[in-house]
């Protein structure tokens, strides 16, 4: 992992941006760019200006469940937070305590056939852990049809670090799409949050494109850190195409978050072209695996203990993770779903080691 050893808490970004003052826009955020070790700060506005025409961005169009829903085991209160639902009806779960302030930890001495009171009459029954990992996420058969819970009972899934709880809409991307059979991801892909309407129109006005794929992200837990568990996904025909096309020529693929850098890598062969798929992917990117597809990646900041960071160390090396991440903690960048991004683009030249700062 990098040499960040710890987020101070004030570097948390506690509201959406445009909730920061009169005026502002998702965009208002900061922009970090890596190339190589080399750094330099701008406004999230400015990406029209960073890319080329030619350039793809692979953006994830998966919609934003409201997938935490308040629960009773016994006479205690719990907050379910719905993951993933698997081809057999069931639903990966997490149980956590409330505290008024999202939630903190996860509910402590969880145990199979557990049973969950749900708002509106519905039991949860837990029966299995996930995976050998560990006992955070449980597969657990519902008496209801939790789509129909979330709809009327659910809310966005929220963390103790942020000042309070808010309406779904905040937690969608502008590239979500709603699914037909109401699947959707317990967590936002924060990663293409900041993009505007208009911002797209502008890039695509300058020649750069987009090849929309979906992964349906499940629960990451604040305090676990593990490797990503399986989650569904799929690459469109005309994406695959596209991608290869672009891979081809001039241009450079770029993903929006670690989510889309799942999707189309799990669609790759190992001769780097892009076929159309759809299902489940356990592909964990990390520097041995290497990326095949992808030559850059838009993504927030993580923890440092998040595995996400694998994946950044796969696409630009640990040098450039590090030198980022130390000036990022410098200019006191903001971090989770509401904070500031990191675009990571390949090295252009004999750039050293530096730092210019533009707009910020």
């Amino acid at each position: 992992m990098t040499t960040v050893v710890r987020v101070p808490e004030e570097l948390s970004a506690r509201v959406p941006a445009e909730q920061r003052g009169p005026g502002l826009e998702r965009d208002a955020v900061r922009l970090l760019v890596s190339r190589g070790t080399a750094v330099s700060h701008h406004a999230f506005a400015e990406l029209p200006h960073l890319l080329r025409a030619g350039d793809l961005l692979v953006v994830n169009t998966s919609p934003t469940l409201a997938a935490a829903v308040d629960g009773r085991v016994g006479h205690a209160r719990v907050v379910v937070h719905f993951s993933t639902r698997g081809d057999d009806g069931r639903w990966a779960v997490e149980l956590r305590e409330p505290d008024g302030k999202g939630t903190t930890r996860v509910r402590a001495g969880t145990r199979a056939e557990s049973e969950v009171r749900l708002p509106g009459g519905g039991r949860l029954v837990l029966e299995e852990p996930l995976s050998a990992r560990g006992e955070r996420l449980w597969w657990a058969r519902a008496s209801a049809d939790v789509r129909e819970v979330l709809r009327e009972h659910g809310r966005p899934i929220r963390y103790s670090y942020t000042e309070r709880d808010q309406p779904l809409s905040v937690y969608q991307t502008v590239f979500a799409l709603p699914s037909a059979d109401g699947a959707g991801s317990a967590e936002m892909p924060s990663a293409a949050r900041p993009f505007t309407a208009r911002l797209v129109a502008e890039l695509v006005s300058r020649g750069v494109q987009f090849a929309p794929v979906t992964l349906h992200t499940g629960v990451s837990s604040a305090e676990a850190h593990e490797p990503p568990y399986a989650e569904r996904f799929a690459v469109p025909e005309a994406s695959a195409r596209l991608i290869n096309a672009v891979r081809a020529g001039e241009g450079r693929v770029v993903a929006v978050g670690t989510t889309a850098v799942r999707a189309v890598e799990s669609a790759a062969g190992a001769d780097g072209a892009v076929r159309a798929a759809e299902g489940w992917t356990e592909l964990v990117v990390t520097p041995e695996r290497g990326v095949r597809v992808v030559d850059g990646l838009l993504t927030g900041l993580h923890e440092p203990e998040a595995s996400h960071l694998l994946m950044l160390e796969a696409v630009a090396g640990r040098p450039a993770v590090d030198r980022g991440y130390e000036e990022a903690l410098r200019a006191l960048y903001l971090w989770h779903e509401f904070g500031d991004v990191h675009l990571i683009l390949p090295e252009e030249g004999p750039h050293a080691e530096r730092c210019t700062s533009n707009s910020w």
